[in-house]
C-alpha cells in the first residue's frame, strides 16, 4: 500500500504519484457539464443562472386565548434570559463546549501534539502546488474584508496570503485542535499580524462562537472533507458573513463515479478518516456548497500531483 503523510491545514493526507496538475474552470458560459464545476448566480440581470433559495423561515406563533396561555407563558420565561439566536450556534462558553466535544470528541494530548507537528512539517510541496489556486482566490479579500474568519485554521499556513496585506486586517481562526494554536500564532507573526489582530478559538464549524453578520469574509480550506456535519458548518458560515460577505475555499472532493480513483478512495476512506482526523476523500463537497443558498458560487476544479488519492480539488469564492 502506498505510504500516507499528512498535510496541513485540518484534514488531509497525500500519495504521491499522480500526473503533473492540470486546471479545469467550468461556467454556465462555456455550455461545460460538470456537477462539481459551475458557476451559480441568482441575479436575472446577469444572465440567470440556477437559483438557489434558502429555506424560508417559519410562521409566527399563533396567539391563545386559552387555559394554556399561562402554561406558554412560563415556558417562554427561558427566551427572555438565554435570548432565542438564527442559528445552531448556542449561547454560552458551556454551550460552545458541549458542541465541540459532540462534533469532535476529545483526543488524547499526546494524539493532538503529534498530528499538529506533523501537519506543520509535512506540507511544504503540497503548499507550493496549491499556492497559484489559493493566491488567485485570496486577492479578492483586498479591500474588501477587514474582519475574516477561518474555519479549521489548522497551523496557519493561510495567513501568509491575505494577513500581510493591510495592517488593519483582523482574524479570528477556530479549530477542533487545540495543540494548532501555537503554530498559529507562530504563523500568524511571520505574516506581520499583531498579535491583537489575531485570536485563536478552540471551536468546531458547526458551532461558530460569534455573532450573526460579523465577519467579512470566512474562509475554509481542506476543512469540509473531516467536519461531522458539512450543511450545519455551511449554515454556520453563512451566519457569521455579512451581507455581501465571501466564502473562499479549496477543498478535496470524491473522484467521478466508475472512476478507478473513485474505487480506490472507497477502499482506503475508513483508513484516511482514521489517520487523518476524520477526513472523508469521497465527499462531493463542491456540489454541496453550490447548493448551500449562496447567491453565487463561483467553482473551479484542479488536479494537484501532490495530492494523488486525494483528488479532485475544488477552489472559488462563494457570495452571501
Amino acid at each position: 500500500m502506498p505510504s500516507i503523510s499528512f498535510i496541513p491545514n485540518s484534514s488531509l493526507c497525500s500519495v504521491h504519484g499522480l500526473p503533473r496538475s492540470t486546471i479545469r474552470s467550468f461556467n454556465k458560459s462555456n455550455n461545460t457539464s460538470c456537477s462539481l464545476s459551475k458557476r451559480l448566480n441568482s441575479d436575472p440581470s446577469n444572465g440567470g443562472g440556477t437559483e438557489f433559495r434558502a429555506p424560508e423561515s417559519s410562521e409566527p406563533a399563533r396567539s391563545c386565548f386559552c387555559g394554556r396561555r399561562h402554561f406558554i407563558e412560563a415556558s417562554t420565561l427561558g427566551t427572555y434570559i438565554f435570548p432565542i439566536r438564527p442559528s445552531n450556534a448556542a449561547d454560552s462558553r458551556s454551550d460552545y463546549r458541549d458542541a465541540l466535544n459532540k462534533f469532535h470528541p476529545p483526543r488524547p494530548d499526546w494524539y493532538e501534539e503529534f498530528y499538529a507537528l506533523v501537519l506543520s512539517r509535512a506540507a511544504e510541496s503540497y503548499e507550493a502546488e496549491v499556492a497559484r489556486y489559493k493566491s488567485q482566490i485570496f486577492s479578492n479579500l483586498r479591500g474588501k474584508a477587514q474582519k475574516i474568519l477561518e474555519i479549521g485554521i489548522g497551523t496557519g499556513p493561510n495567513l501568509r496570503y491575505y494577513a500581510s496585506d493591510s495592517s488593519d486586517v483582523e482574524v479570528i481562526g477556530i479549530d477542533p485542535n487545540q495543540k494548532m494554536e501555537k503554530y498559529a500564532q507562530s504563523s500568524a507573526a511571520s505574516a506581520g499580524l499583531p498579535p491583537s489582530k489575531f485570536e485563536f478559538i478552540h471551536a468546531v464549524g458547526e458551532a461558530i462562537p460569534l455573532s450573526d453578520a460579523s465577519v467579512d469574509a470566512v474562509v475554509g480550506t481542506l476543512v469540509l472533507c473531516s467536519v461531522k456535519d458539512v450543511d450545519m458548518t455551511l449554515k454556520e458560515m453563512k451566519r457569521v458573513l455579512r451581507p455581501g460577505g465571501l466564502y473562499l475555499f479549496v477543498e478535496h472532493v470524491g473522484a467521478k463515479e466508475g472512476s478507478i480513483l473513485r474505487f480506490l478512495q472507497r477502499i482506503l476512506d475508513p483508513l484516511q478518516q482514521t489517520l487523518a482526523d476524520g477526513c472523508h476523500l469521497t465527499r462531493d463537497t463542491g456540489n454541496i456548497i453550490s447548493t448551500a443558498g449562496f447567491s453565487s458560487v463561483e467553482l473551479n476544479m484542479a488536479f494537484l500531483s501532490k495530492a494523488t488519492f486525494v483528488n479532485p480539488h475544488v477552489y472559488g469564492i462563494a457570495y452571501k
